[in-house]
Parts: structure tokens; C-alpha cells; sequence
């Protein structure tokens, strides 16, 4: 796995030449390649890991707002 980093660089050269020639699906594959090699990585492995703690901060903190509830022990009144 040593020419992952060679495979990356190809991939995100490909995207710029895409874009340039205004080639949107183009781009959208060679970053998708991009990003499954990277995340195939060690150093990308925590990626997806990272991904879900923040979408799911997200859903904790929006969850209550859409249901109009409030969180237990929170009054609203700062004090």
C-alpha cells in the first residue's frame, strides 16, 4: 500500500483537469476515488468515525428545536 499516496494525487489531478474542462461528473468520480483512497489510509481510517460523532452532535443539539421541546435541565434563562 505503499503507492496510495501516488494513486491520491493522480486521482485529485484528475479532478482539476475535469473541472477545468467543465467536466462536473468527471469530478465528482475522481474525488469519490479520492476520498475512498484516502479513507483506505491509516491515516484517513478515523474519517468516518469522526464523521458520525459530528452528525450525530448535530442531531442532539437540533432534535430538541424541531420537536419544540426543551432539553431536560436547561431553563432558558441563563442562570
Amino acid at each position: 500500500m505503499g503507492s496510495v499516496g501516488v494513486l491520491i494525487l493522480v486521482a485529485l489531478v484528475g479532478v482539476f483537469i475535469c473541472a477545468k474542462a467543465r467536466s462536473a461528473g468527471g469530478a465528482v468520480a475522481f474525488a469519490a476515488l479520492a476520498l475512498v483512497l484516502f479513507i483506505a489510509t491509516p491515516v484517513g481510517a478515523g474519517v468516518p468515525a469522526a464523521v458520525g460523532t459530528f452528525m450525530s452532535a448535530f442531531d442532539q443539539a437540533a432534535t430538541p428545536a424541531l420537536n419544540g421541546t426543551q432539553q431536560a435541565g436547561t431553563s432558558g434563562s441563563g442562570s
